[in-house]
């Protein structure tokens, strides 16, 4: 095995990790305005705008005013986080779950490709189709598919169990900001699920995922 050795220095650069943690989301509270957004959400989408290195993203980023609650909620009471995609799954800091939370994805199942050419869609849909017995008081993150956010919406439109938040993030040129509008405008018999979400074309796992980190973190929520 070859000896590791350290490089010499070329470079002026802070390599003390905790110092740039510091400075990161000491420099996106100094430079976002926030204020546009519900006080529980903002915790939240300092972790968006850090996934996203642009705090030109914070005008964005839009939620439903009960999902950081509902979300945390669930979390506490030990729901499942349905994702549409491993990346995003992966994403998950599992010790900041509070109730050692299951995290799933459906996209690697077996049925998924036959299921996805019967049905003429994505597998990322078809996928979808498989968190009906967990979805139910679910936390649903989406941070790949506008496929999978469209047919999640559809399903409930369908009469499927209600998840307590959705977390639509897709990112994308074809149906993204589609997809999130559709989720921000729905409707269902008893009021809309809550969700947070994304506008716009951007999107993805990292700040999908980041978004769970926080709602899941009691300290963020303030």
């Amino acid at each position: 095995m070859t000896e590791l050795r350290q490089p010499p220095r070329r470079y002026d650069y802070v390599t003390d990790g905790q110092e740039i943690y510091r400075r990161s989301f000491a420099t996106i509270r100094d430079e976002a305005d926030l204020s546009g957004l519900p006080a529980d959400l903002r915790g939240a989408a300092v972790r968006i705008i850090h996934a996203a290195g642009d705090v030109a993203i914070t005008s964005e980023i839009a939620g439903h005013p009960d999902v950081a609650r509902a979300a945390h909620a669930a979390l506490v009471a030990g729901a499942p986080i349905l994702t549409d995609s491993n990346m995003l799954a992966k994403g998950v800091t599992r010790r900041r779950l509070p109730a050692d939370n299951e995290v799933v994805c459906t996209l690697r199942e077996t049925s998924v490709p036959d299921l996805a050419r019967e049905w003429g869609t994505t597998r990322a849909a078809a996928a979808a189709s498989l968190w009906t017995d967990r979805l139910e008081g679910a936390v649903v993150a989406i941070g790949n598919a506008p496929t999978a956010l469209f047919h999640l919406l559809e399903m409930l439109h369908d009469g499927a169990p209600r998840p307590a938040a959705i977390i639509g993030m897709p990112v994308g040129f074809v149906g993204s900001a589609e997809s999130k509008i559709a989720l921000a405008e729905h409707d269902l018999p008893g009021g809309p699920v809550p969700w947070v979400l994304v506008h716009g074309r951007r999107g993805g796992s990292a700040m999908a995922a980041a978004t769970i980190n926080a709602l899941a973190n009691r300290d963020e929520l303030a």
